[in-house]
């Protein structure tokens, strides 16, 4: 546990908070549930008692428990479990999520540059616009978004494009033709950058998204890596009996 806090730069009790806050969210500390005491956390975590003082402390400030003198520190709360993103499986249903949301952009960084494309992804386009942008949702970090556009296509509505989300704003172009559609989701951790600008622990559970938009040519007109707080997005299909 202690090699695992010092790969770390969040503060350890930061990390220890979250590990706690995780059982609390997946029940093995339910409502009511008291603590262990200072000693044996202490112990099972490897850390010292002012860390573990400093997590209870910051789980105390967030509502989830509440120290009763005498008695020890009990639950009384579990995470807000806010799911608001639904992975779906239609370019319409798509962009539909998109326009329901009506996410706060923020746009760090724009440029011209060549996408990291695979084989199987197809074929690269003459040129296009990168943009780095982190959604908001009333007002906090939910996904950070690593997106290549057509340069041509950008360069049709270069202002909504900086202000607006991208996908809706595809759908809608009438003579834009998107031939295919496809995207992988796979689930990893937040690495420094990420958790900076989601506002998460270090190794967080993420959920990470990569879109590829095609014309009928095989020519890829959109290229997008996608970052999900893992907190926000949920995964539900119909299974065929």
């Amino acid at each position: 546990m202690q090699e695992d806090y010092q790969k770390s730069a969040m503060p350890r009790y930061v990390q220890l908070a979250d590990l706690m806050r995780q059982r609390i969210a997946r029940g093995i500390w339910p409502e009511n549930h008291r603590l262990p005491s200072l000693e044996k956390l202490v112990e099972e975590f490897g850390v010292a008692r002012v860390t573990v003082r400093q997590a209870i402390e910051l789980l105390a400030r967030e509502g989830l428990v509440l120290a009763q003198q005498g008695r020890g520190t009990f639950v009384t709360n579990e995470p807000k479990q806010d799911r608001f993103i639904s992975v779906v499986t239609t370019l319409d249903e798509l962009s539909r999520n998109y326009h329901d949301m009506h996410p706060e952009i923020v746009n760090i960084d724009e440029s011209a540059t060549s996408p990291p494309l695979r084989a199987v992804d197809g074929k690269p386009a003459e040129k296009y616009v990168f943009m780095r942008r982190v959604h908001h949702r009333d007002g906090r970090p939910y996904c950070v978004i690593n997106l290549y556009l057509d340069e041509k296509i950008f360069r049709k509505s270069p202002e909504k494009f900086r202000s607006q989300a991208v996908i809706p704003l595809l759908t809608s172009m009438k003579s834009l033709k998107i031939a295919s559609a496809h995207q992988v989701l796979t689930i990893g951790t937040a690495d420094i950058d990420i958790a900076r600008l989601l506002h998460l622990p270090m190794n967080a559970p993420v959920a990470e998204v990569r879109r590829v938009f095609k014309y009928a040519d095989n020519t890829v007109l959109y290229l997008a890596d996608v970052t999900y707080s893992g907190d926000t997005i949920r995964v539900e299909m119909n299974l065929k009996p």
